[in-house]
């Protein structure tokens, strides 16, 4: 092999990453872990959801890293249009979000897996390879949490029971992201009083105990 030929099959195995989160310690921190790998690089960074899909759209990483608590769109949200415009980026979500909602409202964007924030290194890298590879990745610390909500059995004739407006429908899609009553009602144009009132009534048609439990029936009997 020549020198040519082994730069060009090195080249061709570098992963190339793009790195969404508004905190500039952690992307320096994350830059340093990545960059040292031999196999990876970071081919740009994102402060935002918005910055996340432009940046995808002009370097077409092979993986995006994103957070979800971010300024503009979220990144659920950044995460569904940059795996509809780009189906080979595979997507990696890291937050300190561990609640059920966000997690499969992650995973229903396209997200390959999910890691929390706090996981060492060595958990990361483990994390990334398994996505790059074609796998999905699910954070030990939620693993439990995420099979405790999904593994009760509804009944074949729940989701003809509930009954959801247009409106609620709407609600519905905003809750199962993850948003507050003020984001749902800034997203929707309603007053946080209105949105408050639908999403109790969603939790009530669900027969659900809270707007996780909710919003994953919701995403078991794919409403959303």
């Amino acid at each position: 092999m020549t020198a040519t030929t082994a730069t060009q099959a090195k080249t061709s195995q570098l992963k190339t990453i793009l790195i969404v989160e508004d905190d500039p310690m952690m992307q320096l921190g994350l830059q340093h872990i990545l960059n040292n790998q031999p196999h990876l690089t970071v081919v740009a960074q994102a402060v935002n959801g918005n910055e996340a899909v432009s940046a995808a759209l002009q370097h077409q990483p092979d993986i995006a890293l994103m957070d979800i608590d971010l300024p503009g769109i979220d990144g659920i949200a950044a995460a569904q249009q940059i795996r509809a415009a780009l189906p080979h980026t595979r997507i990696l979500m890291l937050t300190h979000h561990s609640n059920p909602t966000h997690v499969m409202a992650a995973l229903s964007s396209g997200a390959h897996g999910y890691c929390v924030k706090g996981t060492n290194a060595e958990q990361l890298l483990a994390a990334i390879t398994t996505v790059q590879e074609g796998g999905s990745y699910l954070d030990r610390k939620i693993a439990d949490c995420v099979l405790q909500n999904l593994k009760t059995p509804l009944p074949d004739s729940y989701a003809d029971d509930i009954k959801l407006t247009e409106r609620e429908m709407q609600v519905l899609q905003q809750l199962v992201e993850g948003k507050s009553n003020k984001q749902i009602a800034a997203e929707l144009g309603m007053s946080v009083h209105t949105a408050k009132g639908h999403v109790e009534m969603i939790i009530a048609k669900f027969e659900a105990s809270d707007r996780t439990q909710a919003a994953v029936k919701a995403l078991r009997l794919g409403l959303v």
